[in-house]
């Protein structure tokens, strides 16, 4: 295999791998040795660092993945947001889909205390809207199951992976993209949020949350507040 076919092989692997390809990955699939590879792979990191590239090729989580440039990101999410039609999603929905997106994964009964409501009825629309997914159960009294945001979430908002989860004041903005205008926002229908029983909240083993209820709801909710003003494989 010549160079040129090596960087050819490479570059399609981690165009079809769904997550960050390793160096060893990498040598097992072209019968190559690794000092090869990783001499392949820095020329093929350059060649996609040009300005004229719409994407790049980085190191990340200890593999190699492709990622669309910063610059491009918001044609991206346009372009996606115009293959999909627009989200309804009430301002609980919102509310709690913040909550897990920067918390997961999460337990309903952590959710409820988080945002000091039951949510379970939120979370089941946000399953059904496949913006969510579980995530097994937690090793708790009760092994209450745990909950994600799923690659339709990435998608909505333009995403590669959770690793480009922005921060929360810049998460405000891609709910609004992802949203589109007011008309995003559907009206909450009375007793939405207490549709069904709370699950038992662990007693013990329960691990305590990195920041306070309080302070973790107040973002959760002016993440949701601020929606109401009109904002892969990889997105690559």
């Amino acid at each position: 295999m010549t160079p040129e076919e090596l960087k050819g092989a490479l570059e399609a692997i981690i165009y079809a791998a769904d997550e960050p390809a390793t160096v060893e990955q990498l040598a097992d699939a072209v019968g190559v040795e690794k000092t090869k590879v990783r001499a392949a792979l820095d020329g093929l990191v350059a060649s996609y660092a040009i300005e004229e590239r719409g994407v790049e090729i980085r190191a990340v989580a200890g593999g190699y993945k492709l990622y669309t440039k910063p610059q491009h990101h918001e044609v991206v999410r346009k372009f996606i947001k115009a293959l999909r039609p627009p989200l309804r999603l009430t301002m609980p929905a919102l509310e709690t889909l913040a909550v897990i997106a920067y918390k997961q994964p999460v337990t309903l009964p952590e959710i409820h205390e988080i945002r000091g409501v039951n949510c379970a009825g939120v979370v089941k629309t946000l399953l059904e809207k496949r913006l969510l997914t579980t995530a097994g159960r937690k090793a708790v009294i009760g092994r209450p199951i745990l909950y994600r945001t799923s690659k339709e979430f990435l998608l909505r908002f333009g995403l590669s992976d959770l690793d480009e989860l922005p921060s929360l004041k810049e998460f405000e903005q891609l709910a609004r993209d992802a949203i589109g205008s007011e008309e995003g926002i559907a009206p909450v229908e009375p007793g939405a949020e207490a549709v069904a029983p709370v699950e038992p909240t662990p007693v013990a083993n329960a691990e305590a949350p990195a920041e306070s209820s309080d302070e973790t709801s107040m973002k959760a909710r002016a993440a949701a507040a601020n929606s109401e003003t009109p904002t892969p494989g990889s997105v690559a």
